[in-house]
């Protein structure tokens, strides 16, 4: 199957809101990705706090560049969003998670579609050409084209291996908040010079990570993607080797994750070891929920298999968390480790509540 012309149409659209227009950018898919490119941006700023010896935080500084980062990585990767809106606008309709989309409604035309992901686009790139720098714009405006011509248009309709490659284009926030906080030490010359390996180790994870995240949907939507002719690995390949990829990617993800993402010499042992302690229980429970995922489990009254459900939803606080922790211990080592201790009581005193009440009572005489 292949997709439809950017501008082809021949039905007059309906009165849109703007709600329609904003929604067409896929906010919620925008709020996770920005949370790790601020994260990135915090991180960069908080390693040289430390190496400077934790004095004079530029709170301002910081702040500014998070702020621009953000309008611009809104704004590119709303562009994205929408150009795939356009481009998919022959399939959506045939799928529920899609068809309440604005141009396949047909509420917005495609023509005019177009134009506001164009706007966006280009909009977000001469923002962070004018208020970052170059290399920022330069990594979200290949988001942008490995989203729209490399998956949407390519891989999506004609591969299995569509989301995972097209991952790429999601793990690039990151790189986008780095280079912003580099600022005049990162040329356009070669944008892959970061100064790190660190935001490159944020992309490798978050390019990791959107497999088993997007097949635990899949799993139980997989009717959808094959009445769409989108060749999602479970209706291709089957659930169980699917699940089984989903449980090699999520152990990939925490040797990543417990990779030295920091160095004791820069940040102190304290946090360094920390953060890997984190990631690793953090992994483990990410796995926990991969390995629970049970294919023949009955479905809920939302059509949805509650183990996989539960996955989806435990993966997307494990990318937050990874990023947040990660923020934290260069912040304050010994607040994070207050947290987690408050947070494990109240783990535990869940634990202990539930098994109380799985207890069986006494029978009265």
């Amino acid at each position: 199957m292949h997709p439809p012309s950017f501008m082809g149409e021949s039905e007059v659209a309906g009165k849109a809101t703007l709600s329609d227009w904003f929604q067409l950018m896929k906010p919620g898919v925008l709020s996770l990705l920005q949370v790790t490119a601020m994260c990135a941006i915090l991180v960069h700023d908080l390693i040289q706090w430390n190496i400077a010896g934790r004095v004079d935080f530029d709170y301002a500084q910081t702040l500014e560049t998070m702020a621009v980062v953000f309008v611009g990585g809104y704004l590119t990767a709303g562009g994205a969003h929408t150009f795939n809106n356009v481009i998919d606008r022959d399939i959506d309709p045939t799928m529920e998670r899609t068809a309440a989309r604005a141009i396949a409604r047909g509420v917005i035309t495609p023509s005019a579609g177009f134009l506001w992901a164009l706007t966006l686009s280009i909009s977000g790139a001469v923002w962070l050409i004018h208020f970052a720098n170059e290399v920022a714009a330069f990594w979200a405006v290949f988001s942008i084209l490995f989203y729209v011509f490399i998956y949407t248009l390519w891989l999506k309709r004609t591969s299995v291996q569509n989301i995972v490659i097209g991952g790429a284009a999601g793990a690039t926030p990151p790189l986008v908040g780095w280079a912003a906080a580099m600022g005049d030490a990162v040329s356009i010359t070669n944008p892959f010079d970061l100064g790190s390996p660190l935001p490159w180790l944020m992309f490798s994870l978050i390019f990791l990570w959107t497999p088993p995240h997007f097949w635990a949907l899949a799993l139980y939507r997989s009717d959808q993607y094959k009445a769409a002719g989108i060749p999602m690995m479970p209706w291709v390949h089957g659930p169980r080797r699917t699940l089984t990829e989903m449980r090699v990617y999520a152990l990939i993800l925490i040797g990543i994750a417990a990779m030295p993402w920091l160095n004791p010499a820069e940040v102190g042992e304290l946090s360094a070891y920390l953060y890997t302690l984190i990631v690793l229980l953090l992994g483990i429970w990410y796995n926990q929920s991969v390995i629970s995922i049970d294919i023949n489990q009955p479905l809920d009254e939302k059509g949805r298999i509650p183990s996989a459900a539960r996955s989806f939803y435990i993966s997307l606080s494990y990318l937050a968390l990874i990023f947040i922790s990660l923020v934290s211990v260069l912040f304050s080592p010994e607040l994070t480790i207050m947290f987690l201790v408050l947070a494990m009581i109240n783990i535990l005193s869940k634990i202990s509540r539930r098994k109380s009440g799985a207890e069986p009572s006494s029978a009265s005489d």
